[in-house]
């Protein structure tokens, strides 16, 4: 027969795993109806987050009954909430006056809401349960508890979403729920009659934790959350929205927990010695200011959440209480954890412009590292002196401010690249000096961020219409030299003004006539005569607006109404007042909107559908494709606007050519010296007609060399709603 403490690992295990394969699962269910925004990850998390603190709170509040009438009473909610099996997504569209914020973590909630609550109970449940057949200390379950929850995640993009449906993944993760009741009632069973070892637990175990202890417990666990979710939103807005890059973060947080909480002390000893390093690394990347980082350095954020999580999870480890009040310290865990996704997905979009709360938590990190030895040996001299230390912290702090302030340009018009360096290196060495000193060292941090960016992006925060933040991400406006004014969204520019007199309504950025999407607006007329009817998805700064002529027909689809407002603003961009002043502007997620419009409605529909350098998925597969096919003529046009750093979108559109009976020709334009001095940029662009007659007349129209075919790659199959994976299509650019 299996042993007590492997019978109680395996169930843990499995709980966990399960717990976080549904997340990823049902936030990949949902992606059809609630759309690819990076921040609906964000707000699924919070949901997660809120119903694991209940499951918490329900173990918490079972600890008043003796433990067999525990098991009872878990086992019939287990029971009871079956009924919500096979799982799924519950009926229902968002309506287009609730917040998203709102309206995802409800229809998320009603989906798997007792699923999830009766699951989510199980560690520290069980642990508890650990306690009372006295076979040793509970705490080390949970890092077996995040294993199973690691396991779970890394799982659902490498194994379960390539290989399984939609539908094949809602059986087995039931069938895996049934075995995980068996496994409960297998652990419940090596419980003892009486309590005695309980009873003796809490009699040794001392006055229980004070207020101070608590609240230091929810501030370690509260930054870590958060930064895992500004991790998530910094990844999933300049790559792709899809659960493959939302459980990275998630998944390296939940595998802090099983080093941080494993008996071993080694590795976490370790990482406390290079995390204050690595935050100042981070303090570097913290304020992009639009500079592109490359793939290597998103990966360095990655380690940087990791080492941080677990030297941050240890210091909560070390300082555990007693098992007499294990469920406490679980419950103050997971709503410090709460906390931090509260901040993140529904705080910070409310009253920042900009992604403040990544900076902020990085400060908080560093204010909640460990007290340890200085690095270096001239630090320790440094503090040595009890009496000395607030001054020279006052000295270094007053001083940091100073030199960020001078490297940043605000005590000099133009201070030049050497006072810039300087200043940040000698920012950088107080730092170092500094570790050990949790405010000093806190304090000449943020110094360092504001040095390397961080008073500009105040700066850019605080002045009109320059910064928008919604839901649906970061927009920014400013001007680059005299003649450019450009949108940029996360990293990734999204429209430019040339701004010369006369060249106002030039198309510019990816919109250059010689692009895919000029040559097919250029020659509507020809291909659809004088009143052709042309949507368009994605409104951005307005760019295309301009390519309208006498007669036509235009309507665009924007899911976000802080980019109408951006458009429509001629302190922004004049591209909509000068051209189309009264354009008809339909708000909401293209593809449920689109669904709901007349059939052949269109003659030309555009798919721009950009979130920074992310492409949603859901406007991708086969059913949106079906969705495009029925707005447009039987000889219309669908443009879409793959351009993208990481993914090679070519054969899902191929694919997606091949099962629906379309032609495609692609265009990849690289605009040559000229063209970039007028504002142009490389895009790719792919046109598809059921008709192949119109195909052949637009090739014709566009001249020869113009457009190639698009070929499908053999054994890719088209992405559906109910199976899809970017696995075989990133580029792997460092």
């Amino acid at each position: 027969m299996i042993g007590t403490r492997p019978r109680y690992v395996l169930t843990i295990c499995a709980g966990s795993f399960l717990l976080f394969l549904v997340q990823p699962m049902i936030a990949r269910m949902a992606l059809p109806r609630l759309g690819g925004a990076p921040a609906v990850w964000n707000s699924a998390m919070l949901l997660f987050q809120a119903l694991l603190l209940a499951g918490y709170a329900y173990a918490h509040w079972l600890g008043r009954f003796p433990a067999r009438r525990q098991a009872l009473i878990h086992l019939g909610l287990f029971l009871l909430s079956a009924i919500f099996l096979p799982i799924g997504l519950c009926a229902g569209t968002p309506p287009a006056h609730v917040d998203p914020a709102l309206w995802v973590p409800w229809l998320l909630g009603l989906s798997i809401g007792p699923l999830f609550f009766v699951v989510a109970a199980q560690a520290p449940l069980l642990q508890r349960w650990f306690t009372a057949t006295g076979a040793g200390d509970p705490y080390p379950l949970y890092a077996a508890s995040n294993l199973g929850s690691f396991a779970g995640l890394i799982a659902y993009p490498l194994l379960v979403e390539p290989v399984f449906s939609l539908k094949a993944q809602s059986i087995g993760w039931s069938l895996g729920y049934s075995l995980l009741f068996f496994l409960v009632y297998l652990s419940a069973r090596c419980l003892p009659s009486t309590d005695a070892l309980l009873a003796q637990e809490a009699a040794e175990a001392g006055p229980p934790p004070d207020g101070p202890t608590m609240l230091h417990w929810m501030a370690l666990a509260a930054v870590p959350s958060g930064l895992m979710l500004a991790t998530s939103l910094y990844l999933t807005t300049d790559i792709v929205a899809m659960p493959l890059l939302w459980v990275l973060p998630l998944g390296l947080y939940l595998l802090s927990f099983s080093i941080a909480f494993a008996a071993r002390r080694g590795t976490v000893r370790g990482m406390t010695l290079i995390a204050p390093l690595l935050l100042l690394a981070g303090a570097g990347c913290a304020f992009p200011n639009g500079v592109r980082l490359p793939l290597i350095l998103s990966i360095g954020l990655l380690a940087l959440l990791f080492v941080v999580a677990i030297v941050l999870h240890g210091h909560l480890y070390d300082r555990r209480p007693s098992p007499a009040y294990l469920t406490r310290f679980y419950l103050i865990l997971s709503f410090g954890g709460m906390l931090g996704g509260l901040f993140c997905a529904l705080v910070a979009p409310l009253i920042f412009n900009w992604t403040f709360e990544y900076p902020i938590l990085l400060a908080g990190a560093a204010l909640l590292l460990p007290r340890r030895e200085p690095l270096l040996q001239g630090g320790r001299q440094l503090w040595a002196d009890p009496g000395r230390r607030v001054w020279v912290a006052g000295l270094m702090l007053a001083a940091g401010l100073v030199l960020s302030l001078l490297g940043a340009g605000a005590l000099t018009p133009t201070p030049g690249n050497l006072v810039k360096a300087a200043c940040f290196v000698t920012i950088g060495a107080m730092a170092v000096l500094a570790v050990g000193q949790r405010f000093a060292f806190a304090g000449l941090s943020v110094y360092l961020m504001l040095c390397l960016g961080g008073w500009d992006k105040l700066a850019q925060a605080v002045t009109p219409d320059m910064l928008t933040r919604s839901y649906f991400g970061v927009y920014g406006v400013t001007n680059r030299g005299p003649d450019q004014r450009i949108l940029f969204h996360g990293t990734t520019l999204h429209g430019v003004q040339n701004l010369r007199p006369g060249h106002e309504r030039d198309p510019t950025s990816y919109y250059a006539p010689e692009s895919g999407i000029g040559l097919v607006l250029n020659h509507a007329p020809d291909l659809f005569g004088p009143q052709a009817r042309i949507d368009l998805v994605g409104l951005g700064a307005g760019t295309l607006a301009c390519y309208k002529q006498p007669g036509q027909v235009w309507r665009f689809y924007e899911i976000d109404p802080d980019m109408v407002a951006i458009a429509r603003n001629p302190r922004d961009f004049t591209f909509l007042s000068r051209c189309q002043p009264n354009a008809e502007i339909a708000l909401g997620d293209a593809r449920m909107v689109l669904a709901g419009e007349a059939a052949d409605g269109a003659d030309i529909l555009v798919i721009d559908a950009f979130s920074s350098d992310s492409i949603p998925m859901h406007l991708l597969t086969r059913e949106a494709m079906a969705i495009y096919g029925r707005r447009l003529a039987p000889d219309g046009v669908l443009m879409i606007h793959i351009s993208n750093r990481y993914l090679d979108l070519r054969p899902v559109i191929a694919a997606a050519a091949r099962d629906g009976g379309w032609q495609a020709r692609l265009r990849d334009y690289r605009p040559d010296r000229r063209d970039l001095a007028r504002l142009f940029t490389g895009s790719v662009w792919v046109a598809l007609s059921r008709d192949p007659s119109q195909i052949a007349r637009l090739e014709r129209l566009s001249g020869p060399g113009r457009w190639t075919e698009l070929r499908a790659r053999p054994g890719f199959s088209s992405w559906t709603d109910d199976h899809a994976s970017i696995l075989s299509i990133l580029k792997f650019k460092l």
